[in-house]
Formats: C-alpha cells, structure tokens, sequence
C-alpha cells in the first residue's frame, strides 16, 4: 500500500482561509486520523486527497503519482484516483440491494460480470454481511449500513482508504465494537488509511498516529500517546482529553524544574520543563485529573507537589469517582478510586505529571465548552 503526501497545502473559498499550509506524509499501511472541531479544515483536507475540492495550491501524490500539482496545473479527477471513501451519510441507494450497491462502483471500472461477482462476495464477506446481499438499505442496522458503506468502498482493492466520520451515526455502545472491528480490518488489509473525526477516542484507540487541527491549521502530529501525554500546546491539551489548567508566574528554573507561583492560590508549585523562560514571565501549568491524587488532610504521602484543598463536589461514574475540588479560586478535577473523601483534603502530583507552556494560554471556558461539544 502507498504513501500519502501532502505538501504546502491551502485553500480558500472567497476571502475565507480554510487550510494554511497543511504538510504531512502517511506512511505506507498506517491509520492516519485527522482530529480536530468542526469547522477546523479535516474535512476539506480529505477531501482534496479525494478529489472532491480542489486546492487553492499546494501537492498532493499518493504513491510516488502525482494527483495535484498547482504550480503545474495538475489536478487527477477523483475517479482515476483509486481511492475507496465512506462518508458520514454513508451514501447507500436506498433502492437497491447491498449487491447492486456494490456493483455501482465496479461497472464504472467496466468489470466482467465474473469479476464482478467475485469482487462483491470477497467484499461482503471481509466486511462479514455476504448473507445479506439481497437486503435492501432500510433493512439493515445502522452498524451494517455502516459496514456496507466500507465494502462498497473496499470492492474495487483501492489503494487508500478514506473515511469521514463513518461512525458519528452510531449510537455509543456499536460506535465502540464498530471501532474495534474497524481497527482489526485495517490491521488485517494492510490498507493505508485516513480517517476525519472530532471525536479524542476514536483517534486515540484506532490511529497509528494523529495530525491535530485548529482554523485551518496543523498543529501536531504525532502517535496517540505522544498527543495525549506531550500536547505541544494547551489547546490540545484540552481538546485530546481532559485537563485543568492554571496561569501563574515562573519564579525560578532549577535542574530542569521550574518553580511557578499560581495565580488566585499562593501555592508554588514544581513542573518538570524544558523550556527556556525568564523569571516573571507568565506561563500555564496543565495537568491530566488522572495524573492528580488527592489524600486525607492528615495524610503524610509526599510528592513533588502537595496543596491543601477542599471536596467540592462528588460523582459515582462506575469504575471510579471523580471529584471538583476547590483550591483557591479555582475548581480542579480529579478521579480516585476512592468514594469517601469529604472536606479538607491534599493534591498531591509529581513534577513530571504536569505540563508547562508560555504564557497565559489557557482555553476561554467558551472554547472549552465548544471542544467538548465538539468531541
């Protein structure tokens, strides 16, 4: 399977930027997501890997071949591309079978009724729905409908996959097994994949690795436990997952330690960093509530970081408990184990489990509320 590379990437609809300089390569055989809110520019991204939008300008091969060339005017249309691509509707001819919605794409290619018939059982059955060939699209779950899509998308052996939101119509439970076959089906195909979502999870459990996106823009790309455990900034930081947030002031950096006076708390606190900073600049502490353990006022378990903090609020989610704790005025999140905390209690976190970034970054609370929403 190929490569995919983009290079120097842009458009614009009208005076409107929607991708600015967009560059990244999928390695041969990977599952590359595009993660990012709506309106952040993956969907168009993919879609001139498709060829259904063309750049403003920039390069596009697949393989070693050329499909866009701005400075030479070279634009491949989408049906000479080879791509197999399942959106979010789907797209399924509601009047026809799961067979004659196969065989769409394959008399379009002008392909013998033999290769035809042996191309559309190898599909259905890869995708494990050769019993319902002679099914119709309202007959089916939406789980099937979306494994029809797929097989319809995998049936002429294109050499990329693309696939925009296949699983936002699931509801929660079959988005989560669908996520799991979908990656067992990638992994067995070998295939080159490229996948558009909002959704953290989805990218985190089914990609190899992940290119983040803001307005238009890349912001990072990297494995799934390098987004999520090194977001290169705060914004990533609150949109792949969950994290609290403090802007304060660098007092000192010792031993590679930077020492950070919070704001509205009068704690100083410890962060491991690399970042070359003066005293008094300001900057943000993040940190993962997973990363944060909070213990009895009289507790004497120590740690890099130990605040005296007071149990706002409680929640039971199943596995866990999670907490809002107030220290100073700010409401930090927390998950424990433990059901029983009440009152003063202490957060204790080493250097390490923290995060640190340059100035007062934090995400409004609005644009928190719009990634969440988004995710």
């Amino acid at each position: 399977m190929p490569e995919v590379h983009v290079s120097g990437l842009h458009k614009r609809f009208g005076d409107v930027t929607v991708l600015n300089d967009i560059n990244f390569t999928i390695r041969e055989g990977e599952f590359f997501t595009l993660l990012g809110p709506s309106g952040c520019g993956k969907s168009t991204t993919l879609n001139c890997v498709a060829g259904l939008e063309s750049p403003t300008s920039g390069a596009i091969t697949v393989g070693g071949v050329p499909f866009v060339d701005s400075a030479a005017r070279l634009h491949v249309p989408t049906e000479e591309r080879n791509l197999g691509m399942v959106f979010q509707s789907y797209a399924l001819w509601p009047h026809m079978t799961v067979e004659a919605n196969l065989v769409m794409p394959l008399a379009i290619r002008k392909a013998s009724r033999e290769e035809k018939a042996a191309r559309i059982h190898e599909a259905l059955d890869t995708v494990g729905l050769a019993h319902l060939k002679d099914r119709y699209p309202h007959q089916l779950s939406g789980g099937q409908q979306q494994r029809v899509a797929l097989a319809r998308a995998l049936v002429y052996s294109p050499s990329v996959l693309l696939l925009d939101e296949p699983l936002s119509n699931l509801d929660a439970k079959l988005r989560e097994q669908s996520r799991a076959w979908l990656k067992r089906l990638q992994v067995e195909l070998g295939i080159t994949t490229v996948y558009v979502t909002h959704d953290q999870d989805e990218a985190l459990s089914l990609s190899d690795r992940i290119a983040v996106m803001f307005e238009g823009n890349m912001t990072q790309i990297g494995t799934p436990a390098e987004i999520y455990e090194k977001p290169a900034t705060a914004a990533v930081a609150a949109f792949v997952g969950s994290c609290n947030f403090f802007t304060g002031t660098l007092e000192e950096t010792r031993g590679g330690i930077a020492h950070v006076r919070l704001e509205n708390t009068g704690h100083v606190v410890k962060v491991a960093s690399t970042l070359a900073l003066n005293p008094g600049e300001p900057v943000t502490v993040a940190i993962r509530p997973e990363r944060l353990a909070v213990t009895t006022a009289t507790d004497t378990a120590g740690g890099s970081n130990v605040l005296d903090t007071t149990v706002l609020t409680r929640s039971y989610v199943g596995s866990r408990y999670e907490y809002g704790l107030k220290l100073g005025t700010n409401v930090v999140q927390v998950i424990s184990p433990a059901g029983n905390l009440d009152g003063e209690v202490r957060l204790v976190f080493d250097a390490a489990d923290a995060l640190l970034y340059a100035g007062a970054s934090v995400p409004s609370a609005e644009a928190q509320e719009l990634m969440t929403v988004a995710s």
